[in-house]
């Protein structure tokens, strides 16, 4: 008998096609192969060319085949018919949806371009968007990290010149010790793992810093579920115990930051605290072997961390001793600290051990001579291998910029910033703060804005304020509320246009921003606030245009909508300008580029952008004949030059494509980026890849990429003059003076070094528990969680709480529990997880959803089981009893104080007496429908 085996193709055919370019399903700007079967995706894989993730891709990107095909996709421009809120629209042409912005936006420009508040959400071409906005003239304008993490980004500018993730990263080749405070998984995912696992394999340790042990924390060595906003607090009884140890890098800091400039001691008067300078206003050093004043930057100086001088009456010390003098003070003492943070004196005292054994018993030098900005040459470079990451965990309270200048702090201490195994800067960081522009705020009408709209303050003279002290924007970003707000108040922005505080606007247009749902605070009271109506029968914000590619809350509320394309679909561009891919040993850059053409009347943003520009005429558009520049978004990023040179793209500029970083235009850019697989990378030399800031070879190479005009050498300010500037102008001095109300504040908030403080929301009205919410590795932003893969990891979210809560409530898994806040109440289902602070609660962010938006089906778990914490905090803080609404934020920066949310948590009626979470909204009418309960589609034959 003979037997006919299977003829089985064990090697099927994937696909027609491989197109190569940048993955959108979170921020770490992943390279993938988009495989293509008959001009369709077929499967989506990691790129193993691409410098950032080397091949690796996570469910995120492989799932992104889902969001190009998703129900809830945008299919044409929508005209609003019914009231807002009703979800009643029409679909219009583009040319007639173009004329409506036209029509709006054109008289605000001719008469008050600040009536436009143009904001937008986590997109990655803020270098085109500010530019777009700038052109048109209005001072407001801002992108999501006001509500995001701008406390670690600006705290990092003021302190070092650059922070963590893309600013910098850990030297995976070399630490030995790596310690995350607040990371959530989401962050830079594919890097980080890749890092973990580079370092475990080696046997190096991780060490977590969360309340709550999940994702990295849960493959770390040993975990600290440190009370929520108390990081600042343990990092500065680290450094305590390190600088009464003598564990600290005294050639370190006296060679590269400014801890042997000296401060200025004249009580009362106008220079008091501010840093000594010489006539060419360089800050001044004692040199050791002189004992004579000397500007920081002389050849052969050796400054000394230790010396006192008087200078015309005025006694003259050592940032360094006014370092000793408050982190040695005993309220930083473990024993002092231990209760507040809730870790124990001996487990802070046995991590502050941990860090100086590796730091300096297993220090090391790499055999590779450079030459630093004094021009003294040095045979090695010393390494000490103990790095940190940290991101929205400790940025997202309103101690949060000076708890991550302490992290700063803690690093620059140790010397492991810019060292090998230490923390390294990513081109185009680092940047000393006098690098970066300026904020602006003139608004003359017809005409654009006088400079860029973020940037960093050096005193109050930077202020974004109007001739009578009112703040020029609507955010109020720039002013004595919250004087460092580099990045702009995006959560403010309904609330005071509602308000008409400082003053009214005409049209709010926003860019993926899902500002009616999980991208706000008080989210009731903003959904109320963009349907309000006057007396007169009109919308208190008279005009929203709205731009998203998918069916989100926030389509409803809007008047226009601009449907954008997929990431599969458009042209992006990861610019050295604005956000991009580079790792530590190289300048890089990327590009998206339409792999698939829409199967819809949808448009990407940029180009529409392009459009509006071109009929509005806006001059950095169009020429001075009101001719177009530019056809579409593709034709910008090849021949926009933000100056000579000087392009969105570094790569592959000239006109034959040979010159990076600086040169010509080339019309064939963008195709050389697509052979190249999407991406652009120029290494550092060698000899320039540490000590960044001081190393006349790296100094050299950037200025040749175009990073920087000139070398930047800097030091790392360990104490920030512009701070003591704002002090100085709360005490009395200068010209610009702060309200009355505010100068305890910035006295006390505003101070040059490092410090810890209780948030108004800790023990307020017997809300004891903290509540928190973290990203999950599977999603990043809130059109994860409509992605039919993505879905079956995180279709839902419990409350999850700590053993100790669940016994003292009565309550078992699958129970509801009632969480109030001062702001609010909401009932939802509760799970118990042991590695948990035990006075912390928290949920996953973005999972729940309002019904009727992202096409789902109105009994999704996610519309039913999942639920937002938002719906618990609000913009401002509850009263105080002192007649003032003081804002739900950080006073620095203005930073969104998300997670100083305090509650009470109770058991609530069992599952059999409920069926769904609570607030119940009504459901949202959907202009795409509802999905299908299957989603399929053939892909090729």
């Amino acid at each position: 008998m003979t037997f006919q085996q299977p003829q089985i193709d064990t090697s099927p055919h994937v696909s027609d096609e491989v197109r190569k370019t940048t993955c959108y399903m979170c921020a770490c700007r992943c390279g993938i192969n988009v495989h293509m079967k008959s001009g369709k995706v077929a499967y989506i894989e990691g790129n193993r060319d691409h410098p950032v993730n080397k091949g690796v891709l996570c469910a995120k990107g492989s799932a992104g085949i889902m969001q190009v095909n998703a129900p809830s996709r945008l299919r044409a421009p929508l005209k609003r018919v019914g009231p807002r809120g009703s979800g009643e629209f029409q679909e219009i042409s583009w040319d007639e949806a173009l004329e409506i912005a036209t029509g709006w936006l054109k008289p605000i420009r001719e008469n008050d371009p600040s009536k436009l508040a143009f904001f937008t959400g986590r997109d990655q071409s803020q270098s085109f968007t500010s530019f777009w906005a700038q052109n048109f003239g209005t001072p407001n304008y801002a992108a999501h990290g006001g509500f995001c993490s701008v406390n670690m980004a600006a705290a990092g500018i003021y302190t070092m010149g650059g922070a963590f993730w893309e600013f910098g990263q850990p030297d995976w080749d070399h630490t030995k010790l790596f310690i995350l405070f607040g990371v959530a998984e989401d962050h830079d995912s594919n890097p980080i793992k890749m890092g973990i696992g580079k370092i475990k394999a080696r046997g190096a340790r991780v060490v977590g810093v969360n309340p709550i042990r999940s994702g990295y924390n849960a493959v770390a060595d040993d975990w600290y579920g440190i009370t929520p906003g108390t990081d600042g607090l343990l990092i500065l009884s680290l450094i305590h115990v390190l600088m009464k140890a003598g564990k600290i890098d005294l050639d370190y800091l006296a060679r590269y930051t400014n801890a042997p400039c000296l401060v200025i001691d004249n009580p009362g008067g106008a220079d008091h605290g501010l840093l000594l300078r010489d006539a060419e206003g360089k800050v001044l050093v004692i040199d050791r072997a002189t004992g004579e004043l000397a500007p920081f930057d002389r050849p052969g100086v050796r400054p000394d961390l230790s010396g006192s001088t008087e200078v015309n009456g005025r006694t003259c010390r050592t940032v360094m001793q006014a370092m000793a003098e408050r982190y040695l003070s005993a309220e930083y003492a473990p024993e002092a600290v231990a209760k507040r943070c809730g870790i124990s004196a001996s487990r802070i005292r046995a991590l502050a051990a941990e860090i100086a054994r590796v730091a300096f018993d297993e220090a090391f030098e790499i055999e590779q001579e450079w030459t630093d900005f004094r021009g003294e040459t040095h045979k090695v470079m010393k390494g000490r291998p103990v790095s940190f990451h940290s991101m929205r965990g400790v940025s997202a309270h309103a101690n949060g910029f000076q708890t991550c200048r302490a992290l700063h702090l803690l690093q620059i201490l140790l010397g492991t910033v810019e060292v090998p195994g230490g923390f390294r800067f990513k081109p185009p960081y680092p940047k000393p703060v006098e690098a970066h522009p300026k904020p602006h705020c003139k608004v003359t009408p017809g005409a654009p804005l006088d400079g860029p709209h973020l940037g960093f303050v050096r005193g109050p003279e930077d202020l974004a304020l109007k001739p009578d002290g009112s703040p020029a924007r609507i955010d109020k970003a720039f002013t004595w509320e919250n004087p460092m707000s580099s990045h702009g108040l995006m959560h403010m922005v309904i609330s005071n246009a509602h308000a008409g505080d400082p003053y009214k606007i005409d049209t709010l247009f926003m860019y993926m921003a899902n500002m009616s749902w999980n991208s706000t605070m008080n989210t009731r009271g903003v959904i109320d606030m963009l349907t309000d109506k006057d007396e007169s029968g009109e919308y208190v914000i008279p005009r929203i245009i709205y731009s998203d590619a998918y069916s989100s809350e926030m389509v409803a509320y809007a008047d226009l909508i601009l449907p954008d394309t997929t990431y599969l679909e458009r042209h992006d561009c990861i610019s050295l300008l604005d956000r991009p891919i580079c790792e530590a040993d190289a300048a890089a850059d990327a590009i998206r580029w339409p792999v698939i053409e829409p199967d819809r009347d949808v448009r990407s943003f940029q180009t529409v952008l392009v459009q509006l520009a071109n009929k509005l005429k806006l001059p950095g558009f169009t020429d001075e004949n009101g001719a177009a520049k530019y056809a579409d978004y593709a034709d910008y990023i090849v021949n926009h030059q933000r100056k000579p040179g000087i392009g969105p793209l570094a790569g592959f500029r000239g006109a034959a494509g040979d010159k990076a970083g600086r040169g010509e235009v080339n019309p064939d850019q963008l195709n050389r980026y697509i052979e190249n697989g999407g991406f652009f990378v120029e290494h550092v030399p060698e000899a320039a890849q540490y000590y960044k800031p001081w190393n006349t070879a790296y100094q050299d190479w950037a200025v040749g990429m175009g990073l920087y005009d000139s070398p930047q050498p800097y030091l790392f300010q360990l104490y920030s003059e512009p701070m003591r500037r704002f002090q100085l102008a709360a005490e009395g001095h200068g010209e610009r003076q702060p309200p009355d109300h505010l100068r305890d504040r910035i006295s006390q908030r505003l101070d040059p070094l490092p410090i810890w403080y209780e948030t108004d929301q800790q023990g307020n009205e017997g809300f004891t528990v903290n509540a928190l919410t973290q990203r999950p590795m599977a999603m990043y932003h809130s059109w994860g969680t409509q992605n039919a893969w993505l879905r079956q990891l995180h279709g839902r979210n419990p409350l999850y709480v700590p053993t100790k809560i669940m016994r003292e409530q009565g309550m078992k898994d699958g129970d509801w529990a009632r969480l109030t806040s001062p702001h609010g109440e909401i009932v939802v289902p509760v799970m118990e997880m042991a590695a948990l602070n035990e006075n912390t609660v928290w949920t996953w962010n973005a999972i729940g959803k309002r019904k009727g938006a992202w096409a789902l089906e109105p009994d999704a778990p996610e519309a039913t089981k999942g639920f937002l914490l938002n719906h618990l905090i609000h913009e401002l803080l509850p009263p105080k009893g002192d007649g003032l609404r003081w804002a739900n934020s950080d006073p620095v920066t203005g930073q969104a104080a998300w997670f100083d949310l305090k509650v009470k948590i109770e058991r609530a009626a069992g599952p059999e007496e409920r069926a769904e979470s609570q607030p119940e909204f009504p459901a949202l009418k959907s202009p795409v429908g509802t999905g299908p309960k299957e989603l399929t589609w053939k892909v090729g034959k």
